[in-house]
């Protein structure tokens, strides 16, 4: 019977009405939780149960869509209490990891929503595992693989073919893995995409790749009765049959090595080539042409001398243009030979000692090897030119004394023009000298024993010179120190050469100011020789009175008499402070300069007796200012007590006294001080105790310092 439709709308009202109680409902209870959603959505009128069926909440709005199984699964699968707010959305949350942690808590990263069984998602999901799966693998069920570890764990399952098939490696017999001693590596030899076991491909070491002929054979050809591992690598550990075998030529009585790479490839054993360039006899030009016999006679090949002779000693005999054997000619035939051809032969005369160039290249050898002789050949000019020398009138050779060494004047391209190159002598040509014929030096046609020195032939230029007059003068015969073989004038004296270089006003001086009456030898250096009119006229100093040495370049230099300025450094009183500030009058009183004192006394007794503070005089103190004074100023001054004698301004008496009269009470005497004026130790009996039993102890002051010299415990 169906209900009226304004009690079922009034109660729809009532629970879509938000803060609306039902009839029993406390205020305080709310079965959902923080669920704001209008409860008609899943509710009907009729009551809290059953849900409606045709609820409209879409459970996307929460967050969490539900596909395929959790779209069939019961709300109460998942919301196990009402308050919905409370539910987890991570699988584990309503899920038990069967993989205990294995692959975290991502079970999605290998499960859908639709299953858990979905192999092929897996399988996908395995591609990122340090083992993909490929081909037959990609076929297998889990439990093939994972089938030793608890189950639904797989993290454990190593990765090594060895692991799932030791027993295929075992029982495998073509060949044998086990006999031949093969890596268990299957990936070696197998490969994890081919769809069958028997897809094996075997890649040869790279010590021994297979190309060639030897790409074609079997494995048993090489590794027979099963031998795999071990084996040589060398050509005669498998062909050592065929190298015996061969006889064209044979190898054995040639005595050939078993490198048989060295004429076989592989190719194929036949055609074989030997590269004779990887001797140490290449063949080129002829000998590439001849057979083998012709140079290993007989099959023989080792030891064959590499000399030509050996084989062309008949060839050297027999020639008579020229006769070698007569000549004495070397049998190395290679010097006029090339192996080319026999004929034609050229000598190389440049290989000789003696290189053909000039005219000479134009002679025939027998101009020089007369009646056949080359052996011994003198390589002097004159052997062949002595004729040209002793004929020779323009000069007499002869006469002239000139050595035979021709090369010396004539060249190889002719006999004439011949040209002397005097730059080769002790004596070289410049200047006017070198347009000077040589009749005007070497007289009489005289050439050896020519003098260099210049009077040889300018003495008489020398004699007649007049200004200055060299004679008169003294000026020595050495030309060459004011003349040059430009031309004979201008002159120019260079007196820097000299031991008194010209500089400042002397460079501007004549000559004649210091060497009159034209004389130049054993002119002084000394500056009094010159300027001694000087030093006794000047008055400011007076130098004579003063008794300054006449050494003027102390204080004058050359470029003008004044100023003059004196280097006080220079002597054994450098001026520093206030002195280098001081006119040179306040110590070198009435002009005195000679014997002025050093000591500070010299200057300052005034200053050392009118001082009061304290009294110098009345303290016996010395005379040696320097110890308290500086030369800045005379005030104020510093006495180093610390580093002389008694520490009072550090350690334990620093800040203990104020004045110097605090222990020196006898202001007339210094030496004079006093200990048991101050702080403690004014109590006698007090310092008597302390110091009962030691030796040397009394109540004075002098023995305090004896044995407290620093002030502080001995």
């Amino acid at each position: 019977m169906r209900r009226p439709l304004l009690p079922a709308l009034a109660a729809l009202a009532v629970l879509s009405a938000p803060g609306l109680l039902l009839r029993g409902q406390s205020a305080k209870e709310h079965p959902h939780g923080d669920l704001q959603l209008d409860c008609g959505e899943c509710h009907g009128p009729d009551g809290w149960t059953p849900l409606r069926k045709d609820r409209t909440f879409e459970h996307g709005s929460t967050g969490y869509v539900l596909a395929l199984a959790h779209a069939k699964a019961s709300c109460r699968s998942c919301h196990r209490s009402l308050q919905f707010d409370r539910v987890g959305t991570a699988c584990v949350d309503c899920h038990q990891d069967a993989h205990r942690g294995e692959f975290g808590s991502a079970c999605e990263s290998c499960h859908s929503q639709g299953t858990w069984t979905n192999q092929g998602e897996m399988f996908r999901v395995h591609s990122r595992t340090r083992f993909p799966l490929f081909a037959v693998h990609a076929r297998l069920d889990c439990t093939s693989c994972h089938r030793h570890q608890r189950p639904a764990q797989f993290a454990a399952t190593p990765a090594e073919c060895g692991n799932c098939h030791l027993q295929t490696f075992l029982a495998t017999t073509a060949p044998s893995h086990v006999q031949a001693g093969f890596s268990r590596r299957c990936e070696d030899c197998h490969s994890v995409t081919a769809m069958s076991w028997r897809e094996a491909r075997f890649s040869h070491p790279e010590t021994f790749p297979l190309q060639g002929r030897h790409g074609g054979l079997t494995c048993a050809r090489c590794h027979a009765a099963g031998g795999y591992t071990g084996l040589s690598t060398a050509c005669a550990s498998c062909h050592q049959k065929d190298f015996a075998a061969a006889a064209n030529p044979n190898h054995v009585a040639g005595r050939f090595p078993a490198t048989c790479q060295d004429c076989h490839t592989i190719a194929g054993w036949r055609p074989a080539k030997f590269d004779h360039g990887t001797t140490a006899f290449p063949l080129v030009g002829a000998h590439g042409q001849v057979t083998c016999e012709r140079c290993h006679p007989g099959g023989r090949y080792t030891g064959t001398p590499r000399q030509c002779a050996a084989c062309h000693q008949a060839d050297y005999d027999r020639t008579t243009n020229p006769n070698h054997r007569a000549s004495g000619f070397p049998t190395q035939c290679e010097n006029c030979h090339n192996p080319g051809a026999w004929r034609p032969a050229n000598f190389d005369h440049d290989r000789t000692a003696f290189p053909l160039d000039g005219a000479h290249d134009r002679v025939s050898c027998q101009r020089c090897h007369p009646g056949g002789r080359y052996a011994g050949t003198s390589r002097q000019c004159a052997s062949c030119h002595q004729g040209n020398y002793d004929r020779t009138t323009s000069p007499n050779h002869r006469a002239a004394g000139f050595p035979a060494s021709c090369e010396s004047c004539h060249d190889t391209g002719a006999w004439r023009p011949a040209s002397f190159d005097h730059g080769k002598t002790a004596f070289p040509l410049t200047g006017a000298h070198n347009r000077t014929g040589c009749e005007r030096c070497h007289t009489g046609g005289r050439y050896a024993g020519t003098p260099k020195q210049c009077s040889s032939c300018h003495q008489a230029d020398y004699d007649r010179t007049s200004n200055p007059n060299h004679r008169a003068g003294n000026l020595p015969t050495t030309c060459e120190s004011c003349h040059h073989t430009g031309a004979w004038r201008p002159a120019n004296f260079d007196h820097a050469k000299t031991g008194f270089p010209l500089t400042g006003a002397h460079n501007r001086t004549t000559c004649e100011r210091c060497h009159p009456g034209g004389r130049y030898a054993g002119t002084s250096k000394q500056c009094a020789s010159c300027h001694q009119a000087n030093y006794d006229q000047t008055t400011n100093p007076n130098h004579r009175a003063a008794n300054f040495p006449t050494a003027c370049e102390t204080c004058h230099g050359t470029n003008a008499w004044r100023p003059a300025t004196f280097d006080h450094n220079r002597t054994a009183f450098p001026l520093t402070g206030a002195h280098n500030r001081t006119g040179c009058d306040r110590c070198h009183t009435n002009g005195r300069y000679a014997g002025t004192p050093r000591q500070c006394a010299g200057c300052h007794q005034g200053n050392y007796d009118r001082t009061t503070n304290p009294s110098h005089r009345a303290a016996n103190f010395p005379t040696s200012c320097q110890d308290c004074h500086g030369t800045n100023a005379w005030r104020p001054a510093t006495f180093d007590h610390d580093g002389r004698d008694f520490p009072i301004y550090s350690g334990k008496h620093r800040g203990k006294w104020a004045a110097c009269s605090d222990c020196h009470v006898n202001p007339a005497n210094y030496k004079v001080f006093e200990c048991i004026l101050c702080h403690k130790h004014a109590d006698r009996r007090e310092m008597d105790d302390k110091h009962k039993g030691m030796s040397g102890y009394a109540y004075l002051s002098t023995a305090c310092y004896s044995c407290h010299p620093r002030g502080t415990k001995p």
